[in-house]
């Protein structure tokens, strides 16, 4: 009824020549929101069978939160008190994992994360057997993790170079060069879908630290000469003062040296 009622009401007066473009805009923007409805449900469903659970596909939807790795349907890796970890019991649809399931996962890089227990305890491997701990106090080189993901599917990387995975007796591995269907996993999140992760980042912050200080040269610089002047110091330090949270500090103490921001004396 209502698609036959587009076609039959009245609209404004049409002029010779006149070339009217709304009808196929409109159509286009129907089917994009049809497609995106689709999409949603698909999610919806995979996460009510997980309790709530949804799929992370990058490092930016992982960290800041609680993630529990899935290896197998159902079935997560499962922390245990003196270091070791297993494969988790199968859960029933609509339940959520086990509060031993559950990590912490900390971005260490674009690509690479850190994942803590709920022992206070970071993931490490074993070099020599290729067995996963979670023993260590700190983030090493054997405590960073790259999720890989390709064809809509993930795997996890391990610091050596060898894909996590998970045997019939129960054994987590990391031992694998290939990632083949016993590799792939899933790493799921609890956190909020509705909002947006970078709400309480300011928008000259949401890049790489680089274009950070540019874009707050370009917020506060008084442009006498119509030129951008950015400080030649090395860049590499804004890491550092971003890892402290002195970021703001440091972008002010280089903008002054070029003595060109308006906020600087």
């Amino acid at each position: 009824m209502a698609d036959s009622y587009v076609y039959a009401k009245g609209g404004k007066l049409r002029l010779k020549g006149h070339k009217e473009k709304k009808h196929k805009k409109s159509k286009k923007r129907k089917h994009e929101e049809t497609s995106s409805t689709v999409n949603l449900v698909e999610v919806s469903e995979d996460t009510k069978e997980h309790g709530g659970w949804w799929k992370a596909m990058s490092n930016e939807e992982m960290v800041g939160g609680a993630v529990a790795i899935e290896m197998k349907p159902q079935r997560y890796i499962n922390t245990l008190d003196n270091g070791l970890f297993e494969l988790g019991p199968v859960h029933s649809e609509g339940d959520p994992p086990d509060p031993t399931e559950i990590l912490t996962a900390i971005r260490l890089s674009e690509t690479k994360i850190a994942l803590k227990s709920g022992y206070g305890k970071y993931l490490s491997l074993d070099r020599s057997t290729g067995e996963l701990l979670g023993r260590s106090e700190a983030i090493g080189e054997r405590e960073q993790w790259e999720p890989v993901v390709q064809d809509g599917q993930m795997a996890l990387s391990g610091p050596n170079g060898c894909f996590l995975t998970s045997d019939e007796d129960g054994n987590i591995l990391c031992d694998r060069k290939k990632a083949g269907s016993d590799e792939i996993l899933s790493i799921r999140s609890c956190a909020d879908l509705s909002k947006d992760p970078m709400a309480d980042v300011p928008i000259e912050e949401r890049a790489s630290v680089k274009q950070a200080e540019i874009n707050y040269v370009k917020k506060f610089q008084s442009f006498q000469d119509r030129h951008l002047k950015i400080c030649k110091d090395d860049p590499s330090l804004l890491k550092k003062a971003k890892k402290a949270g002195t970021l703001h500090e440091s972008l002010l103490d280089r903008r002054e040296k070029m003595k060109s921001d308006r906020y600087c004396k």
